[in-house]
This record gives C-alpha cells, sequence and structure tokens, in this order.
C-alpha cells in the first residue's frame, strides 16, 4: 500500500482522539470552567454540530481545488480548532472552538477516501478506505486513553493541544506523502457535485449508514451503565473494556475492507446482520463479567465491518462527483450518533433494563438491512450499464494520475 495512505492515518488518528477525548474530560472541563455537566456536554454537541454542517459545506466549496491541497487545507482547520480549544477563556469560547474543530472532519474522510481509492489498484480500493480509517479506530484504542489521561493529570488544556501537535505531524505527512502530480481544477465542480446528490441510491446508502451506525450509537452511547449496573464491572474498569471496543473497531474495519474487495454488498449485509445478532444478545451476554468484554469486542468488530462498505457505496452511488457525497456519508455518521443515542435513551426513559438500548440498536440495524435491502432492489431494477459490474474497480471515476490535483 502507498506511504500516502500512512498520511491519511495520522490526519484521521488527530480527528477520531478530538472527537471522542471531550467524553472523558467533561468533568475536568466542568470544575474548571465552573460549569454543569450537562452544560459540558454541549460541547460535544457542538462538535458534532460542526461535523454534520462542515462535511457537505466544505466539500461543496472545495469542488474544484486540489484535493491534496484541500487535504492540508483541513488539516490546517482542525489544528486552529484545537489549539483555540485549549487556549479558550471561558466556556462560550471553547463551545465556538469546537465547533470550528468539528468543521474539517467529514470533510476529511469524504474526501481522503476519494484520494484513497485512487491510490491503489481497483482490487484493493475497499482496503484503502479501510486503512485510511485505521487511524480512527487505533484512537479509540491509544489516542483517546493516551489524551483523557494527559488531560486528567496535567489539565485539559493540554490534552486538546497535543492533539494540535498530532494535527501538524499529520500536515507534514500529507505535504510530503500525498503526490504532487497535477495542480489543474478538476472537471467536475461544485454543480456536478451537488447534482450527485439528486440521486436516489445516494440517500439510499445514506439511510443505511444513519440507520446502521445509529445502531451501534444506542448501544455504545449507555455501555458504561451497562458494564457497571449489569455486568458488575467497577467504574474504574470501563476505561480498559472501552479500548477493547476500539480492539474491536480495528479488527472489523480491516477485516471488512479486505472482505469488501472481493463482494463489497455481501460485506455489508453480513456486518448489518452481525451487529443486529450481537446487539440483540447484549442482555445476556452482560450477565457476567467475561461475557460482558467478549460483548464490547464484537460489537465494536461487527460495526466496522460496514464502515468501508458504506462509504464506497455511497461513492459508487455518486461516481460522477465522489467527494460531497462521501464527505456527507460521515455528516450521516454523526447524525446516526445522535439519533442512536437519542433512541437508546428513549428505552431507558421509557422504563426498560439498562441493556434495553442495545435491544433498540438491535431493531435500527434491522432497520439499516432493510434499507440497504431496497438499495439492492433498486440496484437490480435499473439496467446494468457495460464496465460498472465491478463496483470497487469501476465508480470512482477518476484515474491516481487525475487525482494528483
Amino acid at each position: 500500500m502507498p506511504l500516502a495512505l500512512l498520511a491519511l492515518a495520522v490526519g484521521a488518528f488527530g480527528i477520531g482522539t478530538t472527537e471522542f477525548v471531550m467524553m472523558g474530560l467533561l468533568p475536568n472541563v466542568a470544575n474548571d470552567l465552573h460549569i454543569s455537566i450537562p452544560a459540558a456536554g454541549h460541547l460535544v454537541s457542538a462538535y458534532a454540530l460542526g461535523v454534520v454542517i462542515g462535511a457537505p459545506l466544505l466539500a461543496a466549496v472545495t469542488a474544484r481545488m486540489s484535493r491534496r491541497t484541500v487535504l492540508i487545507g483541513l488539516m490546517v482547520l482542525f489544528v486552529l480548532g484545537n489549539a483555540l480549544s485549549g487556549l479558550a477563556p471561558g466556556y462560550h469560547w471553547l463551545l465556538a472552538a469546537r465547533f470550528l474543530s468539528g468543521l474539517p472532519h467529514g470533510a476529511f474522510f469524504g474526501v481522503g477516501a476519494v484520494v484513497a481509492t485512487n491510490l491503489v489498484a481497483p482490487e484493493r480500493k475497499a482496503r484503502s478506505v479501510s486503512l485510511m480509517f485505521l487511524g480512527l479506530t487505533i484512537a479509540n484504542v491509544a489516542g483517546v486513553p493516551v489524551a483523557t489521561l494527559t488531560g486528567q493529570h496535567l489539565g485539559w488544556r493540554v490534552a486538546f493541544l497535543g492533539v494540535s501537535a498530532i494535527g501538524v505531524a499529520a500536515i507534514a505527512s500529507l505535504f510530503l506523502l500525498i503526490p504532487r502530480v497535477h495542480t489543474d481544477i478538476p472537471a467536475v465542480g461544485l454543480r456536478g457535485e451537488l447534482a450527485a446528490l439528486r440521486s436516489l441510491p445516494v440517500w439510499l446508502a445514506l439511510g443505511t449508514t444513519v440507520a446502521g451506525f445509529g445502531a451501534l450509537f444506542s448501544a455504545y452511547s449507555y455501555v458504561a451503565p451497562m458494564l457497571t449496573d449489569a455486568a458488575g464491572y467497577a467504574e474504574g474498569s470501563v476505561t480498559l473494556l472501552l479500548a477493547l471496543f476500539g480492539v474491536g473497531a480495528t479488527i472489523g474495519n480491516l477485516v471488512g475492507g479486505r472482505l469488501a474487495d472481493h463482494s463489497l454488498r455481501g460485506t455489508l449485509f453480513g456486518g448489518l446482520t452481525s451487529l443486529a445478532v450481537v446487539l440483540s444478545l447484549f442482555p445476556l451476554l452482560m450477565g457476567a463479567e467475561w461475557s460482558a468484554a467478549v460483548a464490547v469486542t464484537l460489537v465494536g468488530t461487527a460495526a466496522f465491518i460496514t464502515g468501508s462498505p458504506l462509504q464506497l457505496m455511497v461513492m459508487e452511488k455518486a461516481s460522477a462527483a465522489p467527494s460531497l457525497a462521501s464527505s456527507a456519508n460521515q455528516a450521516a455518521f454523526n447524525l446516526a450518533n445522535a439519533g442512536g443515542a437519542w433512541i437508546g435513551g428513549l428505552a431507558l426513559a421509557a422504563g426498560f433494563s439498562v441493556t434495553s438500548p442495545a435491544v433498540a440498536g438491535a431493531g435500527l440495524a434491522v432497520l439499516g438491512l432493510a434499507v440497504a435491502g431496497v438499495a439492492y432492489a433498486v440496484d437490480r431494477g435499473a439496467a446494468p450499464q457495460a464496465g460498472q459490474e465491478r463496483l470497487v474497480a469501476a465508480h470512482v471515476p477518476e484515474s491516481a494520475e487525475s487525482l494528483r490535483g
């Protein structure tokens, strides 16, 4: 695999770290800024809002720019947002800085996925995307715990300044490793990118992302009380168990990328089915400590098997202009985060057991399967075009030579 994928993975590592570290530092931020925990929780929402707004917006307005330049510019914005977070003099400044930090998130992954697929042979496109996402999953294993411990012992501001340093390393990696072959403006432009979103298959692919990852976040948002109240773990053990989730996500990401290069849709259906099964078994698996640890690992594996297939599916359906659609898929992922947590919370608010959010998540996974099934039926009903049978080989149109602008 090209070294350029390492540069994308470094950027993904920094983004994954800053996205999730705030959750572990909420008490520290709340105490330092003299705000309540719920108010500090708005800092998580501000970042997610930045992702949802920034993903399609930045991808659209940079449609005619060199993708290499776009990636570097997005990472500069990332560094700025995290540096301002670390230096924020008060709550409202920090809220604005977190929103700014979230703006480049979706566009980086969206444009990065297009770059990654054009750097490799057609039969390795899904694996190229999974290697970029590897930075995100490793962030859950190493980046978030280290940043959280740093923030708890040296102050939360130091944690965000440290994340900025990761961003600087990513900028250097992108500058040195992403090929600089063309500087011309891509032919597609804003109008072509927006036209891609008028496609029903694109929206069905995005809907699959919302439902499928909504299933994950319905359970994962409440996994801490499941582990303590149902499985009997001490609160101090939860961080280690969440690292197991990151291990499972890393395994699922790599396995999903490899399998998707052989059967994209089969991998997607298999991942969603596995996710539904694992989540439906949570009430049983949370009955003992050992099986709860297995459950946390398996749910990460099952969910992230679908990551690369879903990203490529969206890019396939918007083959003439994949950057905006690919970035929109990241916005869909964050909508899944918010929507899944809301649905899981409804199950708890209704008085069901502490594991009920996982059961609700299983229902969302089944919904994701249904949406994916409708997308498959739409594809079957469309007349096949010559040369488009091989999904990952033909539906991301730019060659490696035309990419490097």
